[in-house]
């Protein structure tokens, strides 16, 4: 019987190279891992999560599926409790805070053999601002619609010298590589959100907030499509 994945975690997925090994951090019910281990992708899982609870989870679905020995399951807050023995960090369905701190307590990640795979369910601004402004480099981001919400998932290297903008942190130049039907959308809500936001809180606004808008409303007239009904 094969797993079902949800649209966003699909899209994770499609970010993993054949023969990759794959860390999924925050595994929850290790799904993710056993979908690509069934679909013959990965050629090895790590999965982990910080509660005892879905890790118990991971693990008998883990052997109910037949991949005990190809995924294994750690206990561990982030990356600190795994082997390091893998080419792709997969952390999803957590905030970008979250991810934040996974990153900042692993600095041996900064490396070049390292890919992230990196899909945050809230403050994605924060997330692109932190990665660039530390040496790592957004290569690919897209959009997919998960029910009622639009959600990104990004591919990270490490790769110094590509800070972004403050508009960037909101919408960044790696969405427009390949633009997908929800990227139009996407541009929408991020700008009526910060209309929004600096509406709601008037001269006590964030500075952030206005640069950003003022970025995002004055875009290159090649990227006027994204204005468009």
């Amino acid at each position: 019987m094969n797993i079902s994945l949800s649209p966003r975690l699909l899209t994770c997925c499609n970010f993993i190279s054949p023969g990759d090994r794959v860390a999924d951090v925050g595994t929850d019910h290790g799904y993710l891992g056993i979908w690509l281990l069934q679909q013959g992708i990965a050629s090895s899982v790590i999965a982990s999560d910080i509660v005892p609870g879905p890790l118990s989870a991971a693990e008998r679905n883990v052997e109910k599926y037949g991949f005990t020995d190809k995924m294994k399951c750690y206990l561990s807050d982030g990356v600190q409790s795994i082997p390091r023995d893998f080419d792709v960090l997969v952390c999803a369905g957590m905030g970008g805070d979250t991810i934040i701190s996974i990153l900042g307590a692993a600095h041996w990640l900064k490396d070049s053999k390292y890919r992230l795979v990196l899909q945050c369910q809230s403050k994605a601004p924060l997330l692109r601002r932190y990665i660039t402004d530390r040496g790592w480099r957004i290569a690919e981001e897209t959009v997919v619609r998960d029910g009622r919400f639009l959600y990104t998932v990004m591919e990270v290297w490490w790769d110094p010298g590509h800070n972004l903008t403050v508009g960037q942190w909101y919408f960044p130049p790696a969405l427009l590589e390949n633009p997908g039907p929800e990227t139009k959308e996407y541009y929408r809500r991020v700008t009526d959100n910060l209309r929004k936001a600096i509406a709601g809180q008037k001269e006590n606004a964030p500075q952030e907030y206005v640069d950003a808008l003022r970025e995002l409303e004055n875009l290159p007239p090649e990227l006027d499509f994204l204005k468009e009904e």
